[in-house]
């Protein structure tokens, strides 16, 4: 095969795990927003020189613009061979894209290929792997057969769902993938939720390393995980499947939320904060008591209060709408919260899968 080669999206999927780098030369911030799964950035332009071209392009002359942006590329491959490259053998191969597979990648491809490495270069970048994620998901998620886990906030669907992974089921985690607990108060802190392109890669990468002929247990979701829509072919999946409800005594509810939402309990400002968004739901009077609990330190108090008016109402008005088959679910009780209890949960959920 002569290099740099060009291949299209369906033939590299094909030799993934025949490339020993996936090079992607976009700018840092087309990087961030979403990428193949796996690759390294290794920018030709960054933001403000990719700015700067196209802005040249625009205003001056395409001449122009490729000169300043030549001598732009020519500098960062340059860069790039020294400090990511250098000590790659020569049988290294590397897959390399940009935004459409065309003159950032191909300079990229180009320059390695002279030095002797195999590169190949993919055709249609990023612009096709993105058409072809959209394509798939909105039929990949048919090929499974799902088990949905249910139960109101706090029952311990995501400390089953961690356990059923642990021992080796199928999970797709949603609001793992989305960064995200899937309420009001879900944000995780310092991790800011992926791009929804993001979300949808993590969600196709996911389904790609299932085994069609096992059962994937989901969480029951709404259409929503924070900010981030769930693709609709696997919600329609999802609301067509058998459902599992998970039942928790208040008790121990308010006591693994303490747990999870730990970060809350430690700042309480940031609570607060959180608070406020609820106030048109429940208004500012109704807030501003909450506010004060989580003040005065009463969060064991101010956690059932929000589960029995806010989170229960909302949870119901969410199954209703989204699962119409929730009344047949097959209901399991825990009586505590240790590791034992969700391990012979899970163990009986695979054994029933």
């Amino acid at each position: 095969m002569k290099y740099p080669a060009l291949l299209s999206f369906g033939e590299a999927l094909a030799r993934l795990s025949s490339f020993d780098a996936i090079v992607d030369v976009r700018s840092p911030s087309e990087f961030a927003e979403d990428h193949l799964p796996g690759a390294i950035n290794c920018p030709v332009l960054d933001d403000d020189e990719r700015v700067l071209v196209g802005t040249m392009y625009k205003q001056v002359s395409a001449f122009d613009a490729k000169k300043v942006g030549a001598a732009l590329v020519a500098r960062n491959i340059s860069r790039h061979i020294d400090a990511v490259f250098i000590d790659k053998p020569r049988d290294w191969k590397p897959l390399i894209y940009c935004w459409r597979g065309g003159n950032r990648s191909g300079a990229m491809a180009h320059i390695l290929a002279k030095i002797g490495w195999p590169a190949v270069q993919l055709d249609g970048g990023y612009r096709e792997y993105r058409r072809h994620v959209n394509q798939e998901l909105t039929e990949l998620p048919s090929r499974f057969t799902y088990k949905v886990i249910c139960g109101t906030t706090g029952s311990g669907k995501s400390r089953l769902l961690q356990t059923l992974a642990a021992q080796g089921a199928q999970v797709l985690d949603l609001e793992l993938l989305a960064e995200h607990r899937g309420s009001v108060l879900g944000h995780l802190p310092g991790a800011p939720q992926p791009t929804q392109k993001m979300f949808e890669s993590r969600i196709w990468v996911a389904l790609h390393a299932f085994d069609p002929d096992r059962v994937v247990f989901v969480e029951s979701e709404s259409k929503k995980v924070g900010n981030l829509r769930v693709p609709d072919a696997l919600m329609d999946r999802m609301r067509a499947s058998p459902f599992i409800s998970l039942v928790l005594p208040q008790p121990l509810r308010v006591r693994l939320l303490m747990e999870d939402y730990a970060h809350f309990v430690a700042e309480p400002a940031t609570l607060n904060a959180q608070l406020d968004c609820l106030v048109k739901l429940h208004g500012r009077e109704k807030i501003a008591r909450w506010q004060a609990m989580t003040e005065s330190g009463q969060l064991e108090a101010l956690v059932e209060e929000l589960l029995i008016d806010h989170y229960d109402p909302a949870y119901l008005r969410s199954i209703d709408r989204n699962f119409s088959q929730f009344s047949q679910a097959r209901t399991i009780e825990l009586a505590e919260l240790g590791d034992v209890a969700f391990g012979e949960a899970a163990q009986r959920l695979r054994d029933e899968a």
